[in-house]
């Protein structure tokens, strides 16, 4: 059984009011100088996928994440199935 220390919450989407682009944004891990404009740019934003990765070998999976985000960026399209067989066992 996992404890919420050992997630991380995590989104997926793209910005609509900026740039149009993909991020990424870690949820469990904003600090109290960022959180509020963070959660606001995820919500304003076209939802692309959700969930949580463990926090063991979490750079592993940050890493996994950022290679999808440049994917979409480039213009290929990724599915949520894609997004989760890509995370495997790191998704809590």
């Amino acid at each position: 059984m996992l404890f919420e220390a050992d997630k991380v919450m995590f989104e997926i989407y793209r910005e609509t009011e900026y740039t149009g682009r993909y991020r990424v944004v870690y949820f469990t891990e904003l600090e109290d100088h960022n959180k509020e404009s963070e959660i606001n740019h995820a919500l304003a934003g076209e939802h692309v996928y959700d969930g949580f990765i463990r926090n063991y070998r979490k750079e592993d999976a940050k890493q996994i994440i950022g290679g999808i985000v440049e994917r979409l960026n480039s213009g290929e399209r990724i599915d949520s199935q894609e997004i989760e067989r890509a995370l495997g066992e790191h998704i809590a």
